[in-house]
Parts: C-alpha cells; structure tokens; sequence
C-alpha cells in the first residue's frame, strides 16, 4: 500500500508539472497608477506594471495616435511655413518579456511608439510636391495598450493569446514631456 501511495503521489506531482504552465492567471494592472505615458515629441512612451500574469513569455503592444506639427520647406530652403492641415499620425512599438523576467506574476514593461515617417513624401499640405514636408512633433489624443502571453512553451515566441486591452484618450493632447495622470482617461 505505502509503494502505491508513493506512486500516486509523485503522479500528480509529474501531472502538476506539466499543467502549471496552464493554470489560470487573472492579468490586470496593478496599484492606483499602474500607467505612466511621455510625449518624446515625435514618439510616445508608455510603462505599465501588471499582476496576476502567468509565467509565459508576454508582449505588449502600444497603439497611439496624434496630430502632426510639420514645416513646409521650399526647394531654395529658405522659407519654412508651418503645414497646413497634416494627417493624423498612427504610431506603433512594442516589447517582448521573456517569461524569467516575471516575478510572482508582476512585471513593470515600457514601450516607446516609432517615430512617423518624415519626411512626408510629395509634401501633400505643403504649396507643391518640390517642397518638403518635415514632421516635427506629434501631439497624442489616444493610445492602446495590448498585452499577450505566449502559453505554447514551445521555445519560439509567437504574439500569443491577447490577455488584456486598455484604451487611454489625452485630454487635452499631449505636449512633449512626461503626460499628468490627470490628463488622461484609461478603460
């Protein structure tokens, strides 16, 4: 009987092995300011500190958009007239965590937007396409943060299963430098 008690025991211990990697977690943010957003002009910066992850490699991705300041610079370069209606501007990053860097479930990611293309080709808001339409800063009004976990364990990152979304707006947008927590709104 006590060599059937041993065997079942490390049995489920194997079996438990294998199916912690899968056990539940609950990911969400973490403290009363889990989000910190800068405007570095032409990108943005957003660090976030969750919990409740599970230990899987995580990405998180970072969505925003703005609108373009830009200058209108004439063939002779001498003349710089600000443009006049530039397009919004989509800026994208992202940043990998590798599962070991997670501790209990916690972990602080920061991710930086790349900066827009610039400059604009055919100058679109400048007086004709021989100008040249640089984009010099960027005032952000919203921003979405994706967090995905990687639960395959396979060795190869993949994005992952998509665990947590957040949605933030700036009012009013963005100027350079670190964002006020009071002015944004997260859901």
């Amino acid at each position: 009987m006590k060599r059937f008690t041993v065997m079942a025991v490390a049995a489920i211990a194997v079996v438990g092995l294998f199916a912690g990697p899968a056990a539940a977690a609950s990911p969400h943010l973490k403290g009363n300011n889990p989000i910190a957003f800068t405007d570095n002009g032409l990108t943005l910066t957003a660090t976030v500190s969750y919990a409740g992850l599970g230990n899987f490699d995580t990405l998180q991705t970072l969505n925003a958009t703005g609108g373009a300041t830009a200058t209108c610079t004439n063939p002779a370069g001498q003349t710089q007239p600000p443009g006049q209606n530039p397009a919004p501007v989509d800026a994208q990053g992202a940043t990998a965590v590798p599962r070991g860097d997670i501790k209990n479930g916690n972990v602080t990611i920061s991710t930086v937007t790349n900066p827009p293309a610039t400059p604009i080709p055919g100058a679109p808001d400048c007086p004709n396409p021989q100008w040249t339409e640089a984009i010099t800063d960027v005032a952000f009004t919203s921003a979405t943060i994706r967090l995905f976990q990687d639960s395959n364990l396979n060795g190869v990152f993949d994005p992952g299963e998509l665990v947590l979304t957040v949605n933030c707006t700036f009012s009013p947008p963005t100027s350079n430098g670190p964002v006020p927590r009071s002015g944004f709104t997260c859901s």
